[in-house]
């Protein structure tokens, strides 16, 4: 296993820092003290050709905003908080409207956008870097001093693990993702429209017209968001469908099922790679990149839609009237742990 630290650039006087994890096979990650940002994940293909399959600016100094959240830490809450305003302990917290009406990922100035303290550790069978970060109470509106752990590991078996740890010295709400897009062809060669899925759900949360929870839950079987039999994402995401309608494609927190087993498959026949999710959250955001930015990719195009697909693991969003604000509640003292971990393989 090898690490190395590697001076990229500066925001606001501030050195941005990459660290590169390798494994004896050539897969690894690279990823920032900037936004605990994720830039490379490097994986076989069947041919054994080493290909980055996560999204990535070209320009680093894109990052400091970071448009689309490529690869980004998301954080206090990720996904939406309807009207920016939610309870906790009979106090109504005002949040800032960054998303439209609603609050997203965390407010203006989210984990994405915060310098974090390293350290890292490597031996003969994973690798990882540990990101630390202190969020003050009032920090985006947040009551609580809530200390934060977050650890990517890689592999010998080809995996990346991300765990994340927070506690707080007073009731708050903690929602941890990353918010990686995914594309199994490689440097973003082709779309994701002919990637097949597996996803272990049967019910979706419903969003109403501004993309928050209704409180509804939805069967899915048999709709375009069913994906418990493996089909190619393209292959429904055109249906008539009103939940379609409002994400223009599929823009959803699916319920998973409880267990241990893969959560999610996504496979790339031309590639032969595959990619299993393991996860102890209860939820999965996918985005499949229904309105890209403008800023050039590293592989010297600008993205279109469907180029990727972000695998946000997570607690449901919260909609108005507190809806489901009880999965993002962290008790005072209390410790949050959620772990997901990606399970590279190639089939030939």
């Amino acid at each position: 296993m090898e690490i190395l630290k590697i001076l990229i650039g500066e925001f606001n006087n501030k050195e941005v820092e990459s660290y590169s994890l390798r494994n004896s096979k050539g897969f690894g990650i690279n990823v920032l003290n900037y936004g605990g940002i994720i830039t490379d994940v490097l994986v076989p293909d069947k041919n054994g050709i080493i290909e980055n399959v996560v999204m990535k600016y070209k320009d680093i100094n894109v990052y400091k905003e970071n448009p689309s959240y490529y690869g980004a830490l998301i954080g206090r809450t990720s996904g939406r908080i309807a009207d920016g305003e939610v309870t906790v302990n009979n106090t109504t917290l005002k949040l800032n409207k960054n998303y439209g009406v609603n609050q997203g990922h965390g407010g203006d100035i989210g984990f994405s956008k915060k310098f974090l303290n390293a350290k890292t550790s490597a031996n003969e069978s994973e690798a990882y870097v540990e990101f630390d970060y202190l969020s003050p109470s009032g920090e985006e509106g947040y009551p609580g001093n809530l200390e934060l752990k977050v650890r990517y590991t890689i592999t010998e078996e080809n995996e990346l693990k991300i765990s994340y740890r927070a506690i707080s010295d007073e009731d708050t709400l903690v929602n941890l993702t990353n918010h990686s897009y995914f594309n199994l062809s490689g440097n973003c060669k082709d779309n994701i429209l002919n990637h097949h899925l597996y996803i272990d759900s049967d019910f979706l949360v419903e969003l109403n017209e501004n993309s928050v929870p209704t409180g509804n839950i939805i069967e899915i079987g048999g709709t375009p968001f069913d994906f418990t039999n493996p089909k190619t994402i393209g292959r429904d995401i055109n249906e008539e469908d009103y939940q379609l309608e409002i994400g223009q494609g599929y823009d959803h927190c699916w319920i998973l099922n409880s267990g241990n087993d893969v959560k999610m498959r996504l496979y790339h026949k031309d590639s032969g790679r595959q990619m299993d999710v393991y996860t102890n959250q209860n939820g999965v955001v996918l985005y499949t990149q229904n309105f890209p930015d403008e800023e050039l990719l590293d592989c010297n195009k600008k993205p279109n839609r469907r180029d990727a697909i972000a695998i946000e693991t997570q607690s449901p969003p919260i909609g108005r009237d507190n809806v489901f604000a009880k999965y993002s509640l962290l008790k005072k003292g209390e410790e949050y742990s959620k772990e997901t971990i990606y399970k590279f393989s190639t089939i030939k």
